[in-house]
């Protein structure tokens, strides 16, 4: 059994020279006055590392305050702790927390020196002092650490307060730890390193900046040989394991750390999510077990958070998303060059932005300095040894923007100077080099059959040849993405906008409320089949006035096209999206339904009563409008989507399990009826061009007013995906820049990446639905389109005919309808 803390005081301080055993008790008293209790460290929770993991176990990223992992001492490799030992405390297994010998040598090593060249201090001092006393600089901060390390071990073993210390100590870099530290350092986990990379990192605490390998791998050298001698010197390693050692080569390498990378959007979501649902209140009313909460729960407590992100999915998300902004914004036209130099200022620009042909590689992009332009093209410097040349034909979508006509009615550039001029610095690619692997990959060229373009090789680059060049632009457009697995309620990508960084983190799939426009009206057309409408009814596309509100004006909706097609089936109105004929359906069932649709389906808030909302007035997020759109996928199962699947504390024990919230919210035939009719939308209506995908495919196209949103959510029976584009100040994109021309292409790239991992099922089709042939002229059973219809509500049993009452005292909400598509 061990002596008693006093034994040891009173021996230390009569060591130290103290005379007396009565001045060894004062000194006692008067350091104890006060004294810290070392209950922190005998329960040590130290701030850890949260990582958050995608669906398939993967690590999406890290939150944290300190980089810190926690392992245990059979976690770390076996040389590990006797470098530390050697470098540090050779004796720590032989004191009793304080090393009398240690602080003699120290204090004859230091008055010789004339500096402090040694510490005393034993590695149970070390932690006493980081997680108790502190760092002031005082006789009595130094007799009370003393007093503590007594203490600690005799309540802890040698090895624990060893794990504490290697676990706890900074070692650089914004590691704490030694699993953090050869994380950063060699790419590798504690367990794995050899003696040489133990010595590298036992060499830091001393000096974290000086012998730091990556800030000054001299120093580190230097330290890591001493470590590795002194290890030798103790008995540590043998003859032959250090000469092994110190030959071996030093590889400093960083593991991957993949936050805030692919799936930036998708992890900040998380972030949000867990604030929130680790919030004091939560915890308490959950009961889930925490001792805190919060900030610190989601910053220090060391979590283990799995969510539903699929790393494929949201790869192609983000791939997809980029692409079709930089298309939207190429039709936009030409902003103009990042600035002008003059004559005297280029040398130097070329000077200060060093270029290499690898730069192009997987899409990349450069600022190059045009020099030259004429009518066919213009010639670029990249740095100061290369040239490219920017050729007319692919300066085609580089007009002065025009918000008032199309892409189609402003014509293509033909004459380089009116697009380009001499001191123009400008973004370029490679012509050819999109590849696969950057997230920047979109074609650099346009889409030419005719005249195929070489792949770049950068290898082959010369410097007396100029690199075929684009010319590129940021995408001032921004969007969102919002993909939901329907039958495990998973999210399983969320884009939420061209690029995550500090100054842009806000998610549009998430937060950003905006008009759906027409992607609102499968909701109508729901609700329309519960109150006596059926795919076969006639509606007619037809002018007709209203009244607004008491003192509005008189109303006539229009359609986007500016076309009436007369009568046509509920099935056609829809497929190709007529205004007129929706605010009809709308007027007849009355608002009322369809907001308690709306609800049904999971839209939330106060929908006001109004015709506009039937055409996409009322705001709604992306992801709110794919997690509506699960019951039409799903039989009529709508689901709250998850993102979190589970959270698990620091031992990876289970504490908060996160299971979707599945609901009935239509029929199954209502839903079936809903599916197959929107599976129009796609085969001949405005989504037309999603029938390159070549599998069973329903959705639906939306634009609000003035082509400020263009939206486009599509879905299979095991995916829904929302995808919109707008400006996040709500200002027009241009003229035809509807839903299927700047949503749909983003929605196809995605799912062409990704339909091959589900079979190509259709939708079931549920007990009570029968098909009939209907005559479009009538809406009767003949010789025309075969339409669903649920079990006694065909032509001749239920209502038919065609649509015409109008409600004098509803509201139209006219101001916000004009253009809605």
């Amino acid at each position: 059994m061990r002596r008693s803390t006093i034994n040891y005081i009173l021996l230390g301080l009569t060591t130290l020279g103290l005379a007396g055993a009565g001045a060894a008790f004062a000194v006692y008293l008067w350091a104890s006055n006060g004294l810290p209790s070392i209950t922190k460290v005998e329960d040590y929770r130290p701030a850890q590392v949260t990582t958050v993991y995608a669906r398939d176990g993967s690590i999406m990223g890290y939150l944290f305050r300190e980089k810190r992992f926690l392992v245990n001492l059979e976690q770390m490799a076996p040389n590990l702790k006797w470098a530390f030992l050697a470098a540090e405390d050779a004796e720590f297994y032989n004191h009793p927390g304080v090393n009398y010998k240690a602080i003699i040598r120290a204090t004859i090593a230091n008055i010789k020196a004339g500096r402090t060249v040694q510490g005393g201090s034993t590695i149970t001092q070390q932690v006493v002092k980081r997680l108790v006393v502190g760092d002031e600089r005082s006789l009595k901060r130094k007799a009370q650490e003393a007093l503590l390390a007594f203490q600690l071990e005799d309540r802890l073993t040698k090895d624990q307060i060893l794990y504490i210390y290697l676990n706890q100590i900074y070692l650089g870099h914004s590691t704490y730890g030694v699993e953090a530290a050869a994380r950063v350092y060699f790419g590798k986990h504690a367990s794995e390193l050899t003696a040489a990379e133990c010595a590298v990192l036992a060499a830091i605490p001393k000096a974290p900046t000086d012998y730091n390998p990556y800030l000054n791998p001299e120093n580190s050298r230097n330290r890591q040989l001493w470590v590795l001698g002194q290890m030798r010197e103790k008995g540590f390693i043998t003859e032959a394991e250090y000469l092994e050692a110190k030959a071996q080569p030093m590889v400093f390498k960083s593991m991957p750390d993949p936050s805030w990378s692919v799936g930036s959007w998708y992890l900040e979501e998380v972030r949000r999510q867990l604030l929130t649902l680790l919030s004091e209140d939560s915890v308490v009313q959950k009961g889930i077990a925490l001792d805190v909460y919060g900030e610190d729960a989601v910053y220090e407590g060391g979590l283990h958070v799995y969510t539903a992100m699929e790393p494929e999915h949201q790869r192609a998300a983000e791939q997809s998303l980029r692409a079709g902004l930089h298309d939207a914004c190429r039709r936009r036209g030409w902003r103009g060059p990042l600035q002008n130099l003059p004559a005297g200022e280029r040398e130097a620009f070329l000077k200060d932005t060093p270029f290499a042909p690898a730069m192009f590689d997987n899409a990349g992009w450069v600022k190059g300095l045009v020099v030259k332009v004429d009518k066919t093209g213009a010639d670029v410097r990249l740095g100061v040894d290369y040239t490219g040349r920017i050729p007319v034909s692919v300066l085609y979508w580089a007009r002065n923007p025009n918000t008032n006509i199309s892409p189609e009615a402003a014509g293509r550039v033909v004459d380089a100077t009116k697009v380009l001029a001499e001191g123009d610095v400008i973004w370029v690619s490679a012509i050819g080099a999109e590849g696969k692997k950057n997230p920047l990959s979109v074609p650099a060229a346009p889409d030419d059959k005719r005249n195929p373009v070489p792949a770049y090789d950068s290898t082959q680059a010369a410097k007396g040849t100029p690199i075929p060049l684009a010319l590129e632009q940021w995408p001032d457009l921004q969007g969102a993405m919002a993909s939901i697995d329907v039958k495990a309620g998973d999210v399983v990508a969320l884009a939420g906008g061209y690029a995550f960084s500090p100054e842009s983190q806000f998610n549009r799939a998430t937060q950003a409320r905006r008009q759906p426009g027409s992607s609102f009206k499968p909701i109508v057309y729901s609700a329309a089949l519960d109150n006596g409408f059926t795919a076969g009814s006639i509606l007619l596309d037809s002018p007709f006035v209203l009244p607004a509100a008491p003192g509005g004006k008189m109303w006539t909706p229009g359609n986007f096209d500016g076309k009436f097609l007369g009568p046509i089936l509920l099935s056609e109105a829809l497929a190709k999206s007529r205004n007129v004929c929706t605010v009809r359906v709308a007027q007849a069932i009355g608002m009322e339904a369809i907001i308690q649709r709306a609800h049904d389906l999971g839209i939330p808030g106060d929908i006001p009563a109004v015709l506009a909302v039937s055409l996409g007035s009322y705001e709604a997020t992306p992801l709110t409008m794919a997690s509506a759109y699960t019951a039409f996928a799903d039989g009529g199962i709508a689901v709250t989507p998850r993102i979190i699947t589970e959270v698990r504390n620091a031992w990876n024990d289970p504490i908060v399990p996160v299971v979707p919230v599945r609901r009935e919210a239509i029929s199954p035939q209502n839903a079936y009826i809903r599916a197959t009719l929107l599976k129009g939308v796609v085969t001949s209506g405005t989504a037309a061009r999603a029938n390159v995908l070549g599998r069973p495919t329903a959705g639906k196209t939306g634009t609000s007013n003035d082509e400020r949103d263009a939206w486009f959510i599509g879905f299979s029976p095991y995916l829904v995906t929302s995808t919109y584009i707008g400006y996040d100040n709500n200002t027009p994109m241009g003229r035809m820049e509807t839903g299927g021309r700047a949503a749909l292409p983003v929605f196809i790239k995605y799912r062409q990446a990704v339909d091959h991992l589900y079979p190509p099922d259709d939708f079931a089709k549920p007990d009570g639905i029968t098909y009939l042939s209907i005559d479009p002229n009538t809406g009767y059973p003949g010789s025309g389109v075969s339409l669903p219809f649920m079990a006694g509500t065909e032509p001749g049993v239920g209502s038919g005919g065609v649509l015409g009452p109008e409600d004098p005292d509803v509201q139209t909400g006219e101001d916000i309808l004009r253009g809605f598509e």
